[in-house]
Protein backbone atom coordinates (compact mmCIF):
# COMPACT_ATOMS: atom_id res chain seq x y z
CA UNK A 1 0.00 0.00 0.00
CA UNK A 2 1.27 3.45 -0.93
CA UNK A 3 2.08 5.67 2.06
CA UNK A 4 3.20 9.27 2.02
CA UNK A 5 4.48 11.31 4.97
CA UNK A 6 1.61 13.79 4.76
CA UNK A 7 -1.16 11.24 4.30
CA UNK A 8 -4.63 12.51 5.19
CA UNK A 9 -6.62 9.44 4.16
CA UNK A 10 -5.44 6.02 3.05
CA UNK A 11 -7.52 3.67 0.87
CA UNK A 12 -9.33 2.10 3.84
CA UNK A 13 -10.18 5.50 5.33
CA UNK A 14 -11.43 6.78 1.96
CA UNK A 15 -13.70 3.74 1.63
CA UNK A 16 -15.02 4.29 5.17
CA UNK A 17 -15.70 7.97 4.46
CA UNK A 18 -17.51 7.09 1.22
CA UNK A 19 -19.63 4.48 3.00
CA UNK A 20 -20.65 7.08 5.59
CA UNK A 21 -21.46 9.62 2.83
CA UNK A 22 -23.55 6.97 1.04
CA UNK A 23 -25.60 6.40 4.20
CA UNK A 24 -26.07 10.16 4.57
CA UNK A 25 -27.23 10.42 0.95
CA UNK A 26 -29.69 7.59 1.58
CA UNK A 27 -31.00 9.24 4.76
CA UNK A 28 -31.51 12.55 2.92
CA UNK A 29 -33.27 10.77 0.03
CA UNK A 30 -35.07 7.88 1.74
CA UNK A 31 -38.38 8.78 0.10
CA UNK A 32 -36.88 8.97 -3.40
CA UNK A 33 -36.96 6.19 -6.00
CA UNK A 34 -33.95 7.57 -7.88
CA UNK A 35 -31.05 9.86 -7.08
CA UNK A 36 -28.60 11.37 -9.58
CA UNK A 37 -24.93 11.20 -8.58
CA UNK A 38 -23.30 13.96 -10.64
CA UNK A 39 -19.54 13.54 -10.39
CA UNK A 40 -17.22 16.29 -11.57
CA UNK A 41 -14.75 14.84 -14.07
CA UNK A 42 -12.31 13.15 -13.22
CA UNK A 43 -11.95 12.38 -9.49
CA UNK A 44 -15.48 13.48 -8.62
CA UNK A 45 -16.84 11.03 -11.18
CA UNK A 46 -14.67 8.20 -9.83
CA UNK A 47 -16.04 8.91 -6.34
CA UNK A 48 -19.60 9.04 -7.75
CA UNK A 49 -19.12 5.58 -9.28
CA UNK A 50 -17.94 4.22 -5.92
CA UNK A 51 -20.87 5.87 -4.13
CA UNK A 52 -23.25 4.32 -6.69
CA UNK A 53 -21.86 0.86 -5.90
CA UNK A 54 -22.25 1.41 -2.15
CA UNK A 55 -25.75 2.92 -2.44
CA UNK A 56 -26.89 0.03 -4.62
CA UNK A 57 -25.96 -2.36 -1.80
CA UNK A 58 -27.41 -0.44 1.16
CA UNK A 59 -30.53 1.27 -0.19
CA UNK A 60 -33.59 0.57 -2.34
CA UNK A 61 -32.87 3.84 -4.19
CA UNK A 62 -31.79 3.59 -7.82
CA UNK A 63 -28.60 5.69 -8.15
CA UNK A 64 -27.95 7.15 -11.61
CA UNK A 65 -24.49 8.33 -12.66
CA UNK A 66 -23.87 11.62 -14.42
CA UNK A 67 -20.45 12.90 -15.46
CA UNK A 68 -20.12 16.68 -15.19
CA UNK A 69 -17.47 18.13 -17.49
CA UNK A 70 -16.10 21.45 -16.23
CA UNK A 71 -12.98 23.20 -17.48
CA UNK A 72 -11.38 23.76 -14.06
CA UNK A 73 -8.97 26.34 -15.49
CA UNK A 74 -11.88 28.27 -17.04
CA UNK A 75 -15.02 27.25 -15.10
CA UNK A 76 -17.11 29.95 -16.78
CA UNK A 77 -16.89 28.09 -20.09
CA UNK A 78 -19.91 25.92 -20.99
CA UNK A 79 -20.46 22.91 -18.74
CA UNK A 80 -21.77 19.63 -20.12
CA UNK A 81 -23.17 16.46 -18.59
CA UNK A 82 -23.17 12.86 -19.74
CA UNK A 83 -26.95 12.61 -19.41
CA UNK A 84 -29.70 14.81 -20.84
CA UNK A 85 -31.34 17.55 -18.80
CA UNK A 86 -34.61 15.60 -18.86
CA UNK A 87 -32.84 12.75 -17.07
CA UNK A 88 -32.14 14.84 -13.95
CA UNK A 89 -34.98 17.37 -14.13
CA UNK A 90 -37.24 17.21 -11.04
CA UNK A 91 -34.92 14.65 -9.42
CA UNK A 92 -32.69 14.69 -6.38
CA UNK A 93 -29.14 15.53 -7.52
CA UNK A 94 -25.88 15.26 -5.56
CA UNK A 95 -22.90 17.10 -7.09
CA UNK A 96 -19.70 15.25 -6.12
CA UNK A 97 -16.05 16.32 -6.20
CA UNK A 98 -12.87 15.17 -4.50
CA UNK A 99 -11.75 18.41 -2.79
CA UNK A 100 -13.63 21.58 -1.92
CA UNK A 101 -10.81 24.10 -1.95
CA UNK A 102 -11.76 27.62 -3.03
CA UNK A 103 -15.25 26.56 -4.11
CA UNK A 104 -14.80 27.73 -7.71
CA UNK A 105 -15.47 24.39 -9.41
CA UNK A 106 -18.36 23.51 -7.13
CA UNK A 107 -20.09 26.91 -7.42
CA UNK A 108 -20.04 26.79 -11.24
CA UNK A 109 -21.28 23.20 -11.12
CA UNK A 110 -24.10 24.30 -8.82
CA UNK A 111 -24.92 27.19 -11.18
CA UNK A 112 -25.24 24.76 -14.11
CA UNK A 113 -27.80 22.61 -12.28
CA UNK A 114 -29.77 25.61 -10.98
CA UNK A 115 -30.91 26.33 -14.54
CA UNK A 116 -33.09 23.20 -14.29
CA UNK A 117 -35.95 22.57 -11.85
CA UNK A 118 -34.73 19.99 -9.32
CA UNK A 119 -36.50 18.23 -6.46
CA UNK A 120 -33.44 18.55 -4.21
CA UNK A 121 -29.80 19.53 -4.70
CA UNK A 122 -26.89 18.66 -2.40
CA UNK A 123 -23.10 18.60 -2.65
CA UNK A 124 -20.61 15.98 -1.49
CA UNK A 125 -16.81 16.09 -1.25
CA UNK A 126 -14.19 13.74 0.11
CA UNK A 127 -12.01 16.55 1.54
CA UNK A 128 -13.40 19.92 2.62
CA UNK A 129 -10.82 22.69 3.04
CA UNK A 130 -11.64 25.92 4.77
CA UNK A 131 -10.37 28.44 2.18
CA UNK A 132 -13.49 29.25 0.18
CA UNK A 133 -13.78 32.26 -2.13
CA UNK A 134 -17.43 31.50 -2.83
CA UNK A 135 -20.42 30.85 -0.52
CA UNK A 136 -20.66 27.15 -1.28
CA UNK A 137 -20.66 24.33 1.24
CA UNK A 138 -20.47 20.59 1.18
CA UNK A 139 -23.62 18.96 2.51
CA UNK A 140 -21.80 15.63 2.80
CA UNK A 141 -18.07 15.53 3.49
CA UNK A 142 -15.55 12.85 4.30
CA UNK A 143 -13.16 15.05 6.27
CA UNK A 144 -12.75 18.78 6.97
CA UNK A 145 -9.26 20.28 7.13
CA UNK A 146 -7.89 23.62 8.17
CA UNK A 147 -4.72 23.92 6.14
CA UNK A 148 -2.41 26.76 5.20
CA UNK A 149 -2.90 28.46 1.84
CA UNK A 150 0.48 27.04 0.76
CA UNK A 151 -0.61 23.43 1.26
CA UNK A 152 -2.28 21.58 -1.57
CA UNK A 153 -4.54 18.54 -1.06
CA UNK A 154 -3.91 15.77 -3.59
CA UNK A 155 -6.43 12.95 -4.01
CA UNK A 156 -4.88 10.11 -6.02
CA UNK A 157 -7.53 7.71 -7.33
CA UNK A 158 -5.50 6.42 -10.28
CA UNK A 159 -4.44 3.17 -8.63
CA UNK A 160 -6.12 0.53 -6.49
CA UNK A 161 -4.56 2.05 -3.38
CA UNK A 162 -6.40 5.36 -3.21
CA UNK A 163 -4.80 8.06 -1.08
CA UNK A 164 -5.30 11.71 -0.09
CA UNK A 165 -2.33 13.71 1.12
CA UNK A 166 -0.95 17.21 1.62
CA UNK A 167 1.63 18.45 -0.81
Amino acid sequence: MKTIDNTILNAEAINNKLRRIAYQIYEANSSEKEVVLAGIDANGYILAKKLKTILSKIAPISPRLCKVIIDKKNPRSPISTSIKVEDYQNKSVILIDDVLNSGTTLIYGVKHFLDVPLKQFKTAVLVNRNHKKFPVKADFKGISLSTSLNEHVVVDLDTKNWIAYLK
